[in-house]
């Protein structure tokens, strides 16, 4: 499966260099450091968020797409 990932970078102070990921399609968030550890912590979660839905008999949520837009206010 290819789910979309959001990558942004904290806003806070005392984690320079760390970068969330966020998964629309399942509503998880992850985090690392740089664009490369948060991207290694995501396929991580995705692949234990899928491996515990199949344990308990659930089928995995289907593939969204993904659109990212941007507003000013």
């Amino acid at each position: 499966m290819n789910y979309s990932v959001l990558l942004e970078s904290s806003t806070v102070q005392e984690e320079e260099g760390i970068y969330y990921a966020h998964v629309p399609s399942l509503g998880i968030t992850t985090h690392g450091e740089g664009i490369e550890g948060a991207m290694t912590a995501v396929r991580d979660l995705i692949r234990l968020w899928v491996e515990e839905k199949k344990e308990h008999g659930e089928a995995p949520l289907a593939v969204r797409e993904s659109v990212l837009a941007s507003v000013e206010v």
